[in-house]
């Protein structure tokens, strides 16, 4: 993937703060409390120098992520707000409760930060058969996704609407949510791809990870059967359907999911 070391972004910059505190044998969750950049707390397990080379291409992906989201708000004459990235090993507190690698990368709305434990990753690449940078880059443009989404109350919304619905009616909106930051990361893609910043194989690494982790090729790895009523995510067939969506045109007003009859 081309993706050149950008300069100046405000999630950059945390990434920066951690690694210089790795190198200079600081704590890096103190660092980047004293710079108001999180109150997760420390991860139990810090993030090693060996995991430079993945902590920089994670935050070469925000930061382009950010220029992308800079000119949708800009241009709808809204202003973006970025997140802050936290990355981790092991488990770490965030104001949405302890955040553990066996969940996998996620947003947190109340802190409004990125919570990804490095070894998804390996996990990707290994046990889930989706390896390659671009496959990582589009989990993480999706859980930006869901920092727009909580921009523009979307989030909140959904949240309102699940209550006093049954579980699998509640499920089915969590699916809608979870299929718009999908193709919010394939605007994004559609983004790249016009700045011919994609390298060949890397589409098809990220329409891989798509699939690969889709409630349903889940369930059945996990389990070997498949509960829709119980999906949260999108099955592999609707999470591929939404981001190539979004890769299509690049336009964020294709990712309505919520008005369609069968997302």
């Amino acid at each position: 993937m081309g993706l050149p070391l950008p300069r100046g972004k405000g999630g950059l910059i945390g990434i920066l703060v951690v690694l210089a505190g790795l190198y200079f044998g600081l704590d890096p969750a103190l660092l980047m409390m004293m710079l108001g950049g999180g109150g997760g707390g420390a991860p139990t397990t810090a993030v090693s120098p060996q995991d430079d080379e993945l902590a920089e291409m994670t935050a070469v992906v925000l930061a382009d992520t950010e220029t992308f989201w800079h000119q949708q708000f800009a241009a709808q004459g809204g202003q973006y707000i970025e997140p802050t990235l936290v990355l981790y090993r092991g488990s770490t507190a965030t104001h949405c409760g302890t955040g553990q690698a066996a969940m996998g990368p996620f947003y947190c709305p109340a802190d409004q930060q990125i919570y990804i434990d490095l070894s998804f990753y390996d996990d990707l690449r290994r046990q889930l058969g989706a390896p390659g940078d671009f496959a990582q880059a589009y989990v993480i443009a999706h859980e930006v996704g869901h920092h727009v989404q909580t921009l523009l109350g979307t989030s909140a919304r959904v949240r309102e609407a699940q209550q006093g619905l049954s579980q699998a009616d509640a499920n089915a909106l969590s699916v809608r949510l979870e299929l718009q930051a999908d193709c919010y990361a394939g605007a994004w893609g559609h983004y790249l791809a016009q700045q011919q910043r994609l390298e060949s194989g890397d589409l098809e690494e990220a329409l891989n990870a798509a699939q690969a982790i889709g409630d349903d090729r889940l369930q059945r790895r996990g389990s070997g059967t498949v509960v829709p009523d119980s999906f949260t995510h999108g099955s592999s067939a609707q999470r591929l359907k939404w981001f190539q969506k979004g890769m299509a045109r690049g336009d964020p007003g294709d990712c309505d999911t919520f008005t369609v009859a069968n997302p």
